[in-house]
């Protein structure tokens, strides 16, 4: 990659001054008169050797030889570092692409590594919410972007199908069996401080399955509720290959607890982890109750165990919203101890709320903004904005409709929450989802009519480097750098960016001129639309070929 040849380049320049040890990084100057790479290290040097920091800048400069694809080299003013890249490497650019096609922007980073990553996480009896809707965009795209670094990836889904919330769920169908699922719950919370003693016993009755009518409408309600869960992972275009279940990690997670008692401690007739005692800024968690049930904290200390029985894995990523946090540096703290080999390959990506404009959520007061309600609220809208003649509308819409909220999800640095806003989530005219999907069929739409003209796609000498030929070659190392720091916004930025340099290059002057250029043109338009799909897929958005 052209990035690494400048920097080793400056890095061995240096090393020729006596210079070693020093980071070097290169950034895209805003101006393209400040060439396509910038480096400030004349800068730092400057600082630290009180020196000019232009001569500095001189004097690395002498020391390079020649780079492939770098045209010439200078010292600004100031002490930058410019690199101006050949004509030639921006032909080559594009034929890379063309030929690469899917695999454009591919890398090795994560190579043969076995990574399991899991999100979404909605419980068996509740309501699929906008928060697993959150979980499920971020853990998605970031899965893709794992597999576009060469990583044998597997998806898995961790479901609370025990617990209290589903004794109150139980209960409240036993109390209405008229009611939906997610109606009982809402009532059974409701209910709950007045009929506790009733809803922990059949708590304790779900775990120890001992209650054939229980355990029936258990059954039944957990089969409903999946069945409609796999729904939505179709409409969002996520396929899991492992489900877990804490009903199954409980009794792992106990076994692991018995076999460490150096590590947890009795409390009051409950088990307990003073995780202060190891770090100060942590806290002690109960991981079994005084009634002799495993808690969450230990059904996720089950499930560490259970992921690897499943997939012996090299990393292990958990997506989960900023919530619980804190409890997981609690459980990762008590993982260190029981399986420190695991904790070590355990990494933790917390992730920011979504919120519409109305107010804060709430499962327990019946206040849930399910995902399928926001899903087909923004379809709606698409729909009224579409002609009515339009084949496969309805399926086009929805695919405009999931690509608007994952896009207003994935421009965000993932910690943020974020507040949905339905009008520029739909907006043609930029940073949206709809906009990076009009912009792919409207190219699509050119390089149909080129076909039907005769005119064919091939690559010449740039005689003129636009700024769409300057932001193409640039993917990799955004897929590259997303990638390492598990933000998918570098990439949904990236695209935004080239689709406005694209149409904005578009409406200029017309592609299909009947000049000679025409068929380098068709070729760079060609090569944009290989980067969007490509780019749109990393974000777990489809592409419609038509809109």
């Amino acid at each position: 990659m052209i990035r690494e040849n400048i920097i080793n380049a400056l890095r061995e320049s240096l090393g020729l001054l006596g210079i070693e040890g020093e980071d070097i990084e290169l950034e895209h100057p805003a101006d393209s008169s400040h060439g396509d790479f910038s480096s400030n290290i004349a800068l730092i040097l400057g600082k630290k050797l009180k020196k000019n920091p232009k001569d500095i800048a001189k004097e690395i400069i002498g020391n390079i030889k020649k780079i492939p694809d770098v045209e010439r080299i200078n010292a600004a003013r100031q002490g930058f570092i410019n690199f101006y890249l050949s004509e030639s490497f921006f032909a080559d650019t594009i034929k890379d692409i063309l030929k690469q096609k899917e695999k454009f922007g591919e890398n090795t980073l994560l190579k043969n590594k076995k990574v399991i990553i899991e999100y979404t996480d909605p419980n068996p009896f509740k309501e699929f919410h906008i928060g697993h809707l959150m979980s499920n965009t971020m853990g998605e795209s970031i899965s893709r972007l794992l597999e576009y670094s060469k990583a044998k990836v597997k998806r898995a889904n961790w479901q609370g199908d025990t617990g209290l919330h589903v004794a109150k769920v139980l209960w409240g169908k036993m109390k209405n069996p008229a009611m939906n699922w997610g109606d009982a719950y809402v009532y059974g919370a409701q209910h709950y401080e007045k009929n506790k003693k009733e809803i922990n016993e059949i708590n304790k009755k779900i775990y120890e399955k001992n209650d054939s009518e229980i355990n029936e409408l258990y059954k039944n309600g957990k089969k409903e509720s999946l069945a409609e869960f796999e729904k939505m992972y179709e409409r969002l275009g996520t396929k899991f290959n492992f489900y877990f279940f804490e009903s199954e990690g409980g009794s792992v997670g106990l076994e692991t607890i018995r076999k460490h008692k150096d590590v947890f401690e009795e409390s009051e007739g409950a088990i307990v982890f003073h995780a202060e005692k190891f770090d100060q800024s942590l806290h002690t968690r109960v991981f079994v109750t005084k009634d002799s049930l495993p808690t969450y904290e230990a059904k996720e200390l089950g499930l560490a165990k259970m992921k690897y029985d499943k997939y012996p894995y090299d990393i292990s990523f958990v997506v989960t919203g900023n919530e619980v946090k804190d409890y997981f540096r609690v459980v990762h703290k008590a993982m260190e101890h029981v399986f420190p080999e695991l904790a070590e390959k355990t990494k933790h990506i917390p992730h920011g709320m979504l919120r519409l404009p109305r107010g804060k959520m709430s499962s327990r007061t019946g206040d849930v903004i399910s995902a399928e309600s926001l899903l087909n609220d923004v379809k709606s809208r698409v729909l009224k904005k579409m002609t009515s003649d339009m084949p496969h509308k309805e399926e086009i819409a929805d695919e405009i409709a999931v690509g608007a909220v994952k896009y207003s999800i994935l421009k965000q640095t993932i910690g943020n929450d974020i507040i949905f806003d339905f009008e520029k989530s739909l907006s043609f005219e930029g940073d949206s989802g709809p906009y990076l999907q009009y912009t792919y069929a409207r190219i699509l739409s050119l390089l149909e009519k080129g076909i039907k003209e005769g005119v064919r796609e091939k690559v010449a000498s740039v005689e003129e480097i636009t700024n769409v030929d300057r932001l193409l070659y640039r993917f990799p190392e955004v897929v590259e750098r997303a990638t390492k720091e598990y933000e998918p916004h570098y990439v949904t930025n990236y695209l935004t960016e080239l689709a406005g340099a694209f149409n904005s290059w578009y409406g200029q002057g017309k592609i299909l001129d009947s000049t000679k250029h025409a068929e380098h043109k068709l070729a760079l338009a060609r090569a944009v639309s290989i980067t969007l799909q490509n780019g749109l897929w990393l974000l777990g958005i489809k592409a419609p070929e038509r809109m």
